[in-house]
């Protein structure tokens, strides 16, 4: 019952409410905001960790051959990976900072927006 009263209030209405940065008054493109600059942080840090992987392989391969010495391409492919995991720890540390950042921001708006939901879904209105 009280519930149905707050609900009829004329400051509940949606014209009077004051908009909450990330839940209805702000636009699609200012919530995907976050979104976005995780996926490009993630593709960037993916894409230069395959490159590393490409490049070494092509040193494994290429480098033995001056010496005479054959190494097949998968074997040289699974050399390469294991070199590139601690390799690119120390060579894109800036690059995983920032998706780490990315994903802690992400996280937390979502926190936000489901603890407003909550809250709205409880019948408070943050007054």
């Amino acid at each position: 019952m009280v519930n149905d009263e707050r609900r009829n209030e004329p400051s509940d209405t949606p014209s009077q409410r004051t908009p909450h940065p990330h839940g209805e008054g702000a636009t699609a493109a200012g919530r995907r905001a976050g979104t976005g600059s995780l996926i490009r942080d993630v593709a960037l840090y993916s894409v230069a960790r395959l490159a590393l992987v490409v490049v070494l392989t092509l040193l494994i391969l290429y480098v033995p051959r001056a010496f005479g010495v054959e190494i097949p391409l998968l074997v040289a492919a699974l050399f390469a990976v294991l070199i590139a995991l601690p390799v690119s720890l120390v060579l894109f540390a800036s690059l995983r900072r920032r998706v780490n950042e990315s994903i802690a921001a992400v996280d937390e708006r979502r926190r936000t927006e489901r603890a407003d939901l909550e809250k709205r879904m409880r019948g408070e209105n943050g007054r």
